[in-house]
This record gives C-alpha cells, sequence and structure tokens, in this order.
C-alpha cells in the first residue's frame, strides 16, 4: 500500500524513527478499513518521494499499534502528526489537501 519511499513505523521501531530523529518526522495514522485513509494515503506516498533527505514521513497503521496511537491521543483517523525532535508540534485531523501538509513539513523541514 505504501510507496517505496514511505516509512512504515510501528511499536518496533517508533521511539528510534520518530522520536529520536534528528529530522522532522510526518506520521500519517491510519486504518486499512478507514475511507478518508486511503484517500490520504497517495499524498503521504507523493510527500515521502519529495522531502526525502528534508524529513521522514511514514504510516502508522493503528490496529497494528494502538497502543502507540493511544499514547499520542490520536482519536479519529486519519490524523496526521508532525514530530520534530520527539515532540509532536503539529497535528492535522482528517482528509486534507496536499497543500496542508506540505506547509506543515515546509514550516519545519524548509
Amino acid at each position: 500500500m505504501a510507496g517505496e519511499n514511505t516509512l512504515k513505523f510501528d511499536d518496533s521501531n517508533f521511539e528510534r524513527e520518530v522520536l529520536n530523529s534528528d529530522v522532522p518526522v510526518l506520521v500519517d495514522f491510519w486504518a486499512e478499513w478507514c475511507g478518508p485513509c486511503q484517500m490520504v494515503g497517495p499524498i503521504i506516498d507523493e510527500l515521502a518521494t519529495e522531502y526525502q533527505g528534508k524529513a521522514k514521513v511514514g504510516k502508522l497503521d493503528v490496529d497494528g499499534a494502538p497502543k502507540i496511537a493511544s499514547q499520542l491521543g490520536v482519536q479519529n483517523i486519519p490524523t496526521v502528526v508532525l514530530f520534530r525532535n520527539g515532540e509532536a508540534v503539529e497535528r492535522i485531523v482528517g482528509a486534507r489537501a496536499k497543500k496542508d501538509y506540505k506547509a506543515a513539513l515546509d514550516a519545519s523541514a524548509g
């Protein structure tokens, strides 16, 4: 489902890849059964390619990692969260246009 540059985050790598990252990380919290998540998926894949080397862009399946989603207060999906220096600095809830996600990344990744 994910593009070749889109990272997959889960319980085994979330702390290392997201919280301890030295670059901004955009995480799409999604689920296979979520229609709006399916609409956001291709946008996330495009951003992963466009921001390669400047930021990490990936997806976290809330059914596969419910503890992380719960700890971060993700109650609705899709929710896209931008992390910088291990902190959630921006949260976009619901399916949005690519420009909204780009604006968040541009503010952190240049």
